[in-house]
């Protein structure tokens, strides 16, 4: 009889930071596939490349893994209402795991900085929602003032339970390939993600399940890359709304990964971003967020930089569903609309029209 996923605390949950009788507040997150990716392995030159499509999760991106175990834990600790700084994904999923647990959700988000795919589904959980006249720095401070001194429970990633839940994700990439890969490529904003992977495959490493750590590479946007800069950003652009972050609230944590795993930084631009975004649906066909593509775009850049991926087994996360900001798959490389060409209802002009003749 096949298995159903039970979602990742009940699958981890000896490996996981939560006791046994604490509620569990499942939506059936993770086990994402981990998708082949001949077309990318061939771009940057690798003998193998995979996407670990986090986009599959119930809301459409990673940050369920670290919501499940976030507001389960809130629960367990008698909370009422949770709350949550966001440019978006985080928002979605604090809301449905909230509506989930019968509690309330508080979002703050930056005011107009915000995809609508993504504020949609707040909505839809019936978040309370408050846009903030700043960035999304501002709108963490906040939440950390408030959750500090009024009764709602922080659930951004600056909770260790979010990092905890969201390492999960390097679990299921060892389960799935018996093994470690060379590199693990991450889009960067935050760093709570790039922080948690490594700390996954640490805890393999240190159980023996794998014998090497992954090199952990991270990208951000170059409008928005204060680890590449060496300093946070105070006015962060870039169309890439999920990772327009100036000062990483995991920064700490992320450096010490970088430099325990080998790994390295790098910045990309919003066209590279783009350029990615529309490669990886055309040719791998894997639909996601223009943040998303950011991994898999600087791993392109440092193939095209002289970086040798010969032999190497790569991972990249892929961290949201390509829905959450679908407007960009609708635009041109000049930014102009794409739109579907009118034919009448006749056969033969159809085909004329798609070259059949």
């Amino acid at each position: 009889m096949a298995h159903q996923w039970r979602g990742v605390i009940r699958e981890y949950i000896d490996r996981l930071d939560i006791s046994a009788d604490n509620p569990i507040i499942t939506l059936g997150e993770g086990g994402t596939p981990l998708v082949e990716a001949p077309a990318l392995a061939k771009l940057v030159g690798a003998e193998r490349v995979m996407l670990k499509v986090e986009g599959m999760n119930p809301t459409g991106s990673f940050k369920d893994r670290g919501m499940t175990m976030a507001v389960s834990k809130a629960i367990g600790h008698g909370a009422k209402a949770v709350i949550c700084a966001s440019t978006g994904n985080t928002s979605a999923s604090a809301a449905a795991y909230a509506a989930a647990a019968g509690i309330q959700s508080v979002v703050l988000i930056p005011e107009g900085k915000i995809a609508l795919g993504k504020l949609s589904q707040a909505v839809a959980h019936k978040s309370q929602i408050l846009q903030v006249r700043g960035n999304f720095d501002d709108c963490l401070d906040l939440a950390r003032n408030l959750s500090a001194n009024y009764a709602v429970h922080l659930v951004n990633s600056v909770n260790p339970d979010r990092i905890e839940g969201q390492k999960t994700g390097a679990f299921e990439i060892v389960d799935a390939l018996g093994f470690a890969p060379d590199y693990h490529v991450l889009p960067v904003g935050n760093a709570g993600n790039y922080s948690a992977y490594f700390k996954g495959y640490l805890e393999d490493f240190n159980e023996g399940r794998i014998k090497r750590v992954p090199k952990m590479w991270g990208f951000q946007a170059e409008g928005s890359a204060p680890f590449v800069q060496g300093s946070p950003v105070k006015n962060p652009e870039t169309i890439a709304t999920a990772i327009r972050i100036g000062n990483p609230a995991s920064w700490d944590l992320a450096l010490s990964a970088q430099e325990c795993s080998d790994g390295k930084f790098g910045a990309v631009s919003d066209k590279e971003i783009l350029w990615m975004h529309r490669f990886l649906s055309n040719e791998v066909g894997v639909f996601v967020e223009p943040s998303s593509a950011t991994g898999a775009a600087g791993l392109f850049k440092s193939a095209q930089q002289g970086d040798s991926l010969a032999g190497a087994t790569i991972v990249v996360t892929v961290t949201g569903h390509g829905l959450k900001d679908a407007g960009w798959a609708l635009k041109d490389e000049d930014g102009g609309d794409i739109l579907p060409t009118v034919v009448n209802n006749n056969a033969a002009e159809v085909a004329e029209s798609l070259g059949l003749n």
